[in-house]
C-alpha cells in the first residue's frame, strides 16, 4: 500500500500554489490524495466538476496521485483512504492559527493519523484562490498564478460568465 498523504481543499480554483504543495508531496509520499472539499459552509465560485476538471489538468505529469471529492469530516475521508497523513499548506501565520486548531481537533478524532505543514515556497507566499478570482474577475493578467493548463479555461470562464 505505502506511505498515503492527503491533500484537502476547496482548489477555486487550483493555484501554482497549490500545485507546487502537491508536488513536493509526491516526492515524499507514495500516494498523494487530492481531496477536494464540498463544504457547504464555502459558497465556491466553480462547480465540483469544474474544480476536478481543473486538477485533473493540471496534475497530468504528477504520476502518484489521485482526485477525489469529499463531504463532511476530512479525518473520515483520511480514514476511509488509509492515509497516514494530512498535509497542510501554509503561506502565513493566520494560516498556522486555524490549521493547527484543524489538526489538533483531528488529532482528537483519529490520533494514528498526523497533519504535516509544508510552508509554502516563497514565491507563492502571496497567492490564494480568492485573489486569482478577484484578479480575473477584473481582467488582470492571470499568467503565472495558475496552472497553465487552465489559464484560457479560466479567463474565458469569466469572460462568459459560466462557472460550471
Amino acid at each position: 500500500m505505502g506511505k498515503i498523504a492527503l491533500c484537502p481543499g476547496t482548489y477555486d480554483p487550483v493555484t501554482e500554489g497549490h500545485r507546487d504543495i502537491i508536488r513536493r508531496c509526491c516526492s515524499v509520499f507514495d500516494t498523494v490524495i487530492v481531496a477536494v472539499s464540498e463544504n457547504p459552509k464555502k459558497e465556491p465560485l466553480y462547480s465540483l466538476k469544474k474544480r476536478i476538471e481543473f486538477l485533473s489538468k493540471s496534475l497530468t505529469d504528477f504520476k502518484n496521485i489521485e482526485i477525489i471529492t469529499f463531504k463532511g469530516l476530512l479525518i473520515d475521508t483520511a480514514r476511509k483512504k488509509n492515509a497516514m497523513v494530512i498535509v497542510k499548506g501554509l503561506r502565513a501565520i493566520s494560516d498556522f492559527e486555524y490549521e493547527l486548531q484543524m489538526a489538533q481537533m483531528n488529532k482528537k478524532l483519529a490520533p494514528e493519523i498526523e497533519t504535516f505543514f509544508l510552508v509554502s515556497n516563497p514565491k507563492y507566499a502571496y497567492l490564494s484562490s480568492s485573489a486569482v478570482k478577484e484578479v480575473a474577475g477584473f481582467g488582470g493578467c492571470i499568467k503565472g498564478l495558475i496552472p497553465e493548463e487552465i489559464e484560457n479555461d479560466m479567463i474565458n470562464s469569466f469572460k462568459n460568465n459560466i462557472f460550471k
